[in-house]
């Protein structure tokens, strides 16, 4: 499910060749270890999360989990990250922000829709299905809302499915950060064990290379701009 565009294959390939000696062999494994493991069949959805440390910790999460896109929608809350809490984790992520206009879930999520994802709405209500039962056969973009209301009205409605987080405590509710790893592991940890095709495809692995490539090479682009 290609979101972004992509340089040609031939620029594309000539310039991993020209970086790759400007690459340690330990950052080279650990790229091809990431990518291996690297998904866009699960998305995450944040509408209007204003805690730094909370948006911090759920692209952190993110990162951890495989998780390569993530749509934050920006209405009455912009979007900070936290530095100290996200240690980094955001520079390997696609992070699409939603803020043109005055309410901006719409457009967030027809695009999604657009692209074949399931809105799965993250809720205590009781017809909500466990996260652990959620099926995974189709593309899921997981939506979790600020701290104090959680998801807009607006967002409910154009939701396909509702999850939750099954808990047997006095406490009726996790906070986001939290939340976004338990559904993210559970999520995860079942997509590679079925036969689902969650995988990048070879041209986003390549695509992400190269941008990756990019990050840690000083200079790199006077280097492509040299040899290529």
């Amino acid at each position: 499910m290609q979101l972004h565009p992509s340089p040609s294959p031939e620029y594309r390939q000539r310039a991993i060749e020209v970086l790759r000696p400007y690459v340690s062999d330990n950052k080279w494994r650990l790229f091809d270890e990431c990518l291996a493991q690297r998904t866009r069949h699960v998305t995450v959805v944040l509408e209007d999360i204003y805690q730094p440390q909370n948006a911090s910790a759920v692209l952190r999460s993110c990162d951890c989990f495989g998780i390569q896109d993530v749509h934050v929608i920006e209405n009455d809350h912009a979007y900070d990250i936290n530095p100290k809490v996200v240690h980094g984790a955001s520079k390997w992520l696609h992070v699409h922000k939603y803020f043109e206009e005055d309410f901006n879930t719409e457009r967030c999520l027809a695009k999604l829709k657009d692209n074949g994802y399931c809105l799965v709405a993250t809720s205590p209500r009781a017809d909500s299905v466990p996260v652990h039962e959620f099926p995974l056969d189709r593309p899921i973009a997981l939506m979790m809302g600020t701290e104090k209301r959680g998801l807009s009205d607006h967002a409910f409605e154009m939701a396909d499915a509702l999850v939750t987080i099954p808990m047997v405590g006095f406490t009726e509710s996790l906070n986001i950060s939290v939340s976004a790893a338990i559904c993210l592991q559970n999520l995860t940890h079942r997509l590679r064990q079925s036969v689902i095709p969650w995988q990048l495809s070879e041209e986003e692995r390549q695509d992400l290379l190269l941008e990756w490539m990019r990050k840690v090479v000083k200079d790199a682009e006077r280097i492509e701009r040299r040899f290529i």
